[in-house]
């Protein structure tokens, strides 16, 4: 292989984990499995992608990590305590634009996960939220729409202040849930270089999924790959070599070529690259 396997970190480094986890789905003609037996982990600052065709279950998986899905087997660990359903140590951003409430401005919106926090010390007073929303958007960017109200923002802005939203939390886990996918290109490839700045200033933990090879290698410090239905592991690549600067390089390109290899051309899937 190109890429290098990831070999893990020890425990003590782990930020959130899955062990073992499988996900089923109840259908009018049964269970249906969705995820089999997929176990990963990221330490703290790294990012972590889920990649793979559709219906593999990265989006599940994510949705579990969250709290919104209960495992039917094994279990997910953030900080080395067990999930049991959603928390303050855990924040989304999804696709859909439509993430904010339409009756605040964008600083509202911002400061509102600050104003209700469940975390021991985490609610603010209205001027300390306001404060620190105002810091995240300067960061992403917003600081000239900051009182501006979410219908007068194209989908990329709307999409940078969810970011903001998230980011001001300091939650222990960002899952972001193909937060770019809904973009032009051009927009995309902003949005994309932009996380990435802020991932090095900020050096939060990330569970990221997406469609996208490319993303998947120039986001991720980690890489897992999963089979189509039910989700399986093919393999997990240890992508922190790249960048923004290398991301068209001839590596690059070449990592690209196997993983699209290991997604499509592998059928079975070999147990040599199983992890």
């Amino acid at each position: 292989m190109l890429a290098r396997p990831d070999q893990g970190r020890p425990d003590g480094g782990i930020a959130f984990a899955a062990r073992g986890l499988t996900l089923d789905y109840a259908t009018s003609r049964g269970s249906v499995r969705a995820v089999d037996d997929v176990s990963f982990s990221a330490g703290e600052g790294e990012r972590l992608v889920l990649l793979g065709r559709s219906g593999c279950g990265k989006s599940s998986i994510l949705k579990a990590v969250a709290g919104f899905i209960e495992p039917a087997d094994g279990e997910i660990l953030v900080k080395g305590r067990r999930v049991n359903g959603p928390g303050p140590d855990r924040i989304v951003v999804f696709q859909e634009f439509d993430q904010l409430l339409p009756w605040k401005t964008v600083r509202e919106n911002v400061a509102f996960p600050l104003r209700v926090s469940a975390r021991p010390g985490g609610r603010l007073s209205k001027v300390e939220a306001s404060e620190r929303a105002a810091d995240a958007l300067r960061k992403v960017g917003l600081e000239r729409v900051i009182d501006a109200y979410p219908h007068t923002l194209s989908g990329g802005m709307k999409q940078r202040a969810a970011i903001a939203r998230a980011l001001v939390t300091n939650a222990d886990v960002l899952l972001m849930d193909e937060p770019f996918a809904a973009l032009d290109a051009l927009t995309r490839r902003q949005l994309q270089e932009d996380l990435l700045r802020l991932a090095e200033a900020e050096r939060f933990t990330l569970l990221f999924v997406t469609h996208s090879i490319e993303e998947a290698i120039l986001v991720g410090t980690k890489l897992h790959l999963l089979s189509p239905h039910p989700g399986r592991t093919i393999a997990s690549f240890d992508t922190s070599e790249f960048g923004l600067g290398n991301s068209g390089g001839d590596r690059f390109e070449r990592v690209v070529k196997e993983v699209n290899g290991l997604l499509f051309d592998a059928a079975p899937i070999p147990e040599s690259v199983h992890v």
